[in-house]
């Protein structure tokens, strides 16, 4: 079996996606967002670098990329401002960093990663987190940044409705990474803009640790998108890891495992992960996700529906 020096997968969230929800052009749009982010990060780890950046780079791509729900593609909450949340972890270390309610960072996910390297604290939210960008350099967002046309007609139109979730009908967005570097070392981002219309400063699974990131040298790295309080309440991310490290299961049966437990409470979506050997895995219960992975032995996907 040929050893894999370096891997990286992506995602752009799951959900509802059929040739006959996305419109040709709008399919090439994201294939093409999706390959530049992989670029980013492919970049770093064929040259030698570490995982932590691989990953965070192509999380960056992602959120300045208006087609995902993310940085400054993000959702609309109920009162009409934008509420962004992301994820690092670093699987060297177990290190992770986390930030949840945002609304004047352009990159939330560079922001985690600070939390995790400078701050003494894993989690941060609100106006804590704001100030702590501020006195870390952390860029803000220019004005308008996050004002995307598409997700405001979509806030509109959740609020004619005056009930459910908008998001619950169509698609779930989030993005994110995983990636093991040439040193054997594994790390994972995830950041999200959330549902459209949240409300009372609702937070979803993409910033929390074991929930919709995880990261560990010992076995895998994940990042996981679909109906938010359903990955909060398996755990799923972190499910992964304890399946192919207590029960020796190999990275696609523990990531198909996780997301079935996810199905079992009711709940939609699907993970990205990365093993310790460099070997990479998809799992989803939806019609599809936008997803891309590559590697140092040749392997090239780029893939949005199912059965691609």
């Amino acid at each position: 079996m040929t050893q894999i020096d370096w891997s990286l997968a992506i995602h752009g969230g799951a959900g509802t996606l059929s040739r006959k929800t996305i419109t040709p052009d709008d399919e090439t749009a994201v294939r093409a967002a999706l390959a530049e982010a992989r670029g980013a990060g492919v970049s770093i780890l064929a040259d030698g670098g570490s995982a932590l950046d691989a990953v965070e780079a192509a999380v960056r791509a992602l959120e300045d990329d208006p087609a995902f729900n993310a940085g400054r593609g993000s959702t609309v909450a109920y009162e009409g401002h934008f509420e962004l949340d992301a994820a690092v972890m670093d699987g060297r270390t177990c290190a992770a960093g986390a930030v949840a309610g945002v609304r004047t960072i352009r990159n939330p996910v560079s922001l985690a990663r600070k939390v995790m390297q400078e701050g003494p604290h894993v989690f941060l939210a609100g106006a804590g987190a704001e100030e702590f960008a501020s006195l870390h350099g952390i860029e803000p967002a220019p004005d308008g940044w996050f004002e995307v046309e598409r997700r405001r007609r979509q806030w509109d139109k959740f609020r004619k409705r005056k009930s459910g979730w908008f998001d619950a009908d169509v698609k779930y967005g989030t993005v994110g990474a995983v990636a093991r570097d040439r040193h054997g070392h594994l790390a994972a981002a995830t950041s999200t803009g959330g549902l459209t219309g949240k409300r009372w400063g609702r937070i979803g699974d993409s910033p929390v640790i074991g929930a919709g990131t995880w990261a560990d040298d010992r076995s895998c790295a994940v990042s996981a998108t679909g109906s938010g309080e359903f990955f909060l309440r398996a755990a799923a991310a972190h499910v992964v890891d304890q399946r192919m490290r207590l029960l020796g299961e190999d990275l696609q049966t523990a990531a198909e495992a996780a997301v079935a437990e996810v199905a079992d409470l009711g709940g939609d979506g699907g993970l990205i992960a990365v093993s310790a050997d460099g070997a990479s895995a998809f799992a989803f219960n939806t019609r599809g996700m936008y997803r891309a992975r590559c590697d140092s032995t040749g392997l090239d996907e780029i893939a949005i529906f199912a059965g691609e």
